[in-house]
């Protein structure tokens, strides 16, 4: 569709400023995302984030627009590929904004000719549907149908197809009347800029939960270390000093030297040495 020169210039002010504004700035494809989830995901991040998608010329010049005013953020203009980029702004930070476009997406069934983003594979069992051409049509498809008891099942578990193959029609229809939706919809989060540092998604998808759980165990091994090498943080300090202490405790009891702590262990002590002293000596 063609675009006059004062709709363009005014979307592209319209990006600068949005870009300009915004805490962080991601590059998404929006490559096979149906219009209807497109738009419900923009409703859903109403307040998270905006979504814009414009020509790719007009949001590489809105980069360009930015890059005097934000240092490192030109390196997104690699990033924007023809029509099939979105540029998201927002002011949360990089990971509650990926988390937010990760929680949005949601299965899609395929039709053919996509590309699995995992291995697809059917499990033996049986199926909700009743016996009928159905059974020819997943054989088709190369899943291992047959009846049994009057009801479809699948023999036997069925590797159909791997990452990175081809989904064909045949396998994709199939696929749907088992209500199986290999594939995903959402924004595919590319990079997020924020302060001059660019976020890809190895860094981005990184385990909340995990990397709490790690740091929990490196921090209870670095004061296991300090205690045994007395090495003091504030950490560490209280359990130096409980040990110091019963150390000087145990040399008080052993050594006979009575303080305030070791009178009552020294004439415990002492009293069981007493005891054991005179049924030595009654039965001498």
């Amino acid at each position: 569709m063609a675009h006059s020169r004062e709709w363009k210039e005014k979307n592209r002010q319209m990006l600068s400023t949005a870009l300009r504004n915004s805490r962080v700035i991601g590059v998404a494809s929006i490559r096979g995302l149906p219009a209807s989830q497109f738009q419900q995901i923009r409703k859903k991040l109403s307040g998270v984030a905006d979504i814009h998608v414009s020509r790719s010329s007009l949001l590489k010049m809105a980069i360009k627009d930015v890059a005097a005013d934000r240092k490192g953020v030109e390196a997104l203009e690699t990033e924007v590929v023809k029509d099939q980029t979105a540029i998201i702004s927002s002011q949360q930070n990089p990971f509650q904004l990926f988390r937010a476009l990760e929680k949005n997406k949601t299965p899609l069934a395929a039709r053919g000719g996509e590309i699995a983003p995992a291995d697809i594979e059917i499990m033996a069992g049986e199926t909700s549907f009743k016996p009928g051409p159905v059974v020819g049509d997943l054989q088709k498809a190369g899943i291992p149908a047959a009846i049994e008891g009057g009801k479809v099942v699948i023999k036997k578990d069925k590797l159909l197809v791997r990452s990175g193959e081809v989904i064909s029609p045949i396998i994709a229809q199939a696929l749907t009347k088992l209500e199986i939706f290999p594939l995903v919809a959402g924004l595919d989060v590319k990079v997020i800029f924020e302060d001059g540092l660019i976020f890809r998604r190895d860094v981005l998808s990184v385990d909340d939960a995990q990397t709490v759980r790690d740091i929990a165990a490196a921090s209870a091994k670095a004061l296991a270390l300090a205690v045994k090498g007395r090495y003091f943080t504030p950490q560490s300090v209280r359990f130096l000093i409980g040990d110091a202490h019963t150390r000087a405790v145990n040399l008080s009891v052993n050594a006979s030297i009575p303080t305030r702590e070791t009178a009552k262990l020294l004439l415990s002590k002492a009293a069981m040495q007493a005891t054991a002293l005179k049924e030595r000596a009654e039965k001498a």
